[in-house]
């Protein structure tokens, strides 16, 4: 899986022009049709979701492009799971209230926050790694209360940096923790290997 922009059209100029990479040996990829068809849940109603295959012109692996509005093998999209992380981590809310809020069931939820959780601080480590890359004068969060909340906030500090640094319009909590993830961010081994995507931060 690589990691691309929301932009389809995009996307499209991109492999057209050999400007996407492979992650396994930098070759360019090229279009190679479509992965299955789904949807996934999104903050106001299904969404749609039909990533874009991809074929290495040099080792000739494929590879799916999903954008970086989607987590691998998540049925919500990343802006509504990573809303109830910043939830958890801004609020305090348990996932009882949390899924009232979001119209998710609990256990779904709680999965969510058990597994970020999990790995909180390899995530707020990678997460200050990107930082001090992305900003060449990086202020480091303070501390928010806890390990969960500090790899939050460092996450919505990256997504300042980028925005401060490339004079984005927005840069999302939820597209910056998919792009710096490779969209694993909630996914088993990651982080502590190496993460394949095409990063869609400039």
């Amino acid at each position: 899986m690589v990691t691309v922009e929301a932009d389809r059209d995009g996307v499209e100029r991109r492999l057209a022009a050999g400007e996407l990479w492979c992650p396994s040996c930098g070759a360019a990829l090229r279009g190679w049709g479509r992965a299955r068809s789904r949807q996934v849940r999104g903050a106001d109603g299904p969404v749609g979701l039909c990533p874009r295959r991809s074929r290495c012109t040099g080792c000739g692996m494929t590879h799916v492009l999903v954008p970086v509005t989607a987590l691998l093998r998540r049925a919500d999209t990343a802006a509504v799971i990573v809303s109830a992380l910043a939830a958890k981590a801004r609020c305090g809310f348990g996932f009882r209230r949390i899924a009232a809020e979001l119209g998710r069931p609990g256990e779904t939820v709680r999965g969510w926050l058990r597994r970020f959780a999990e790995r909180a601080e390899a995530v707020r480590s990678t997460f200050t790694v990107w930082l001090a890359a992305v900003d060449p004068d990086p202020v480091m969060p303070e501390a928010a209360g806890g390990v969960f909340a500090d790899a939050v906030t460092v996450i919505a500090a990256v997504a300042a940096a980028v925005g401060g640094r490339f004079a984005l319009p927005t840069a999302s909590l939820a597209e910056t923790a998919v792009a710096v993830s490779g969209g694993r961010l909630l996914a088993p081994g990651w982080p502590g290997s190496a993460v394949q995507h095409e990063s869609t931060l400039p």
